[in-house]
């Protein structure tokens, strides 16, 4: 009895293992996803970018991301503790349409997403927009200023792209931390908002 006791309070003294929460990262072709995984991931965040070349040419829409050098061919992958309790894992999708039969697996699991826009090229980020809205992921959308630069208010963009009301529009700069752990704060107050509804 006395190895069961030792072993209760050795169980009882074990900090529980953290909930782990699924997120995804996505948005069309070049809209700063891999950015905003690694300038938020507590961990050296996994990469699968690959340089652009010349067979992409013609496939992939460079207009008004001309100085794009290399893409992401399957996913990102990043870490980061909200709490004790909480730990969200991050995925990032690739952007380039011929990718997307990816997004379907990746999806598996996730409780909700971020959907970045580059407000330079809104419609690179409708499929995103539309992917989440048929599988009934909750997501918020994050409006990336490149450049640091927001020339339009958030409500603007929830307008130009026919959101309704309950999800959060908010403007970010995937390059800083606290920007982007933001929008993962703005995603977690409306996961648990729908959990506290249903």
């Amino acid at each position: 009895m006395a190895g069961s006791d030792a072993l209760a309070t050795e169980a009882a003294d074990t900090p529980a293992a953290p909930d782990t929460v699924k997120i995804l990262i996505a948005g069309g072709f070049g809209v700063g996803k891999t950015t905003m995984v690694g300038s938020v991931s507590e961990i050296a965040p996994l990469r699968t970018e690959e340089p652009l070349t010349v067979a992409g040419l013609g496939v992939d829409d460079l207009a008004g991301i001309e100085q794009k050098r290399a893409t992401t061919v399957a996913m990102d992958f990043g870490r980061i503790t909200i709490t004790d309790e909480l730990v969200l894992y991050l995925f990032g999708t690739p952007g380039q349409q011929r990718f997307w039969f990816m997004w379907n697996d990746l999806a598996v699991g996730a409780l909700g997403a971020v959907v970045l826009i580059d407000v330079r090229r809104p419609e690179a980020s409708f499929a995103a927009v539309d992917f989440f809205e048929r599988r009934r992921i909750p997501f918020v959308v994050a409006v990336n200023g490149f450049d640091g630069q927001h020339p339009y208010p958030a409500e603007d963009i929830r307008e130009s792209l026919a959101l309704p009301e309950d999800v959060p529009v908010m403007l970010c700069d995937a390059r800083r931390r606290e920007s982007s752990r933001d929008v993962l704060i703005a995603l977690l107050d409306l996961l648990i908002a729908a959990a506290v509804d249903d």
